[in-house]
């Protein structure tokens, strides 16, 4: 059984097992919730994202795998209307509108110097650091495994009771001199974040069934 805050912010306790699965299995209702009735938002409303909740969004996401428990992930929360203003110019066109809607726009980047963490973070492997000495394998595993924790992190923004709108289309290099100079950070991708607003989705696409996509031996 666990403790759960509805709307009200009352406490109520129910299970979240869902029948015919495993004893730990979530409810339908957490599930649906992240994944089979959450869509990319498009337009939000002007409620807006506080300092906790995007704690609560990288506390969750923290904890999830990545290769050699490096972690390459950084996120620049951007809420300013000054920062906005800075981060638009950057982004395609057609994206700005809906960076322009929402609350936050987290832009998520890889680390390249991730390694020099290691010894705090990987402390049971003393040389794990020098695995990573050549430059170009170093920027290769930043941008793999920083963009695995990308998809960790559209789910903690569910998870936390906000809708999430990822965007790849916008100027790297620009980005990344305007906002991660003097940095090894390197962009990848923009999250729009909030709270979507009503026809702010697209109808749910097609998903490629079970026997199309799944081999099991």
């Amino acid at each position: 059984m666990t403790a759960i805050y509805d709307d009200a912010d009352t406490i109520t306790t129910r299970s979240l097992v869902t029948d015919g699965l495993g004893s730990g299995a979530l409810h339908r209702e957490a599930t649906d919730r992240l994944f089979r009735e959450a869509h990319t938002a498009y337009a939000f409303t002007d409620e807006p994202v506080s300092d906790a909740e995007l704690a609560e969004i990288y506390d969750l996401a923290r904890y999830a795998p990545t290769a050699m428990n490096t972690q390459p992930l950084r996120i620049t929360f951007i809420r300013s209307d000054e920062a906005k203003a800075r981060l638009l110019p950057y982004l395609a066109e057609g994206n700005r509108a809906k960076a322009a809607s929402a609350p936050v726009v987290a832009i998520l980047s890889a680390d390249t110097d991730f390694h020099e963490t290691l010894p705090r973070l990987l402390p049971h492997v003393p040389n794990a650091r020098d695995r990573f000495a050549d430059d170009v394998a170093r920027e290769q595993a930043a941008l793999f495994n920083a963009t695995l924790q990308a998809g960790y992190v559209i789910l903690a923004i569910r998870a936390a009771g906000l809708d999430a709108g990822p965007m790849g289309g916008f100027d790297k290099a620009g980005l990344d001199a305007e906002f991660l100079s003097g940095t090894a950070q390197r962009s990848f991708l923009v999250v729009n974040i909030g709270h979507v607003a009503e026809g702010g989705t697209y109808p749910r696409s097609p998903r490629l069934e079970h026997n199309e996509a799944v081999t099991v031996l």
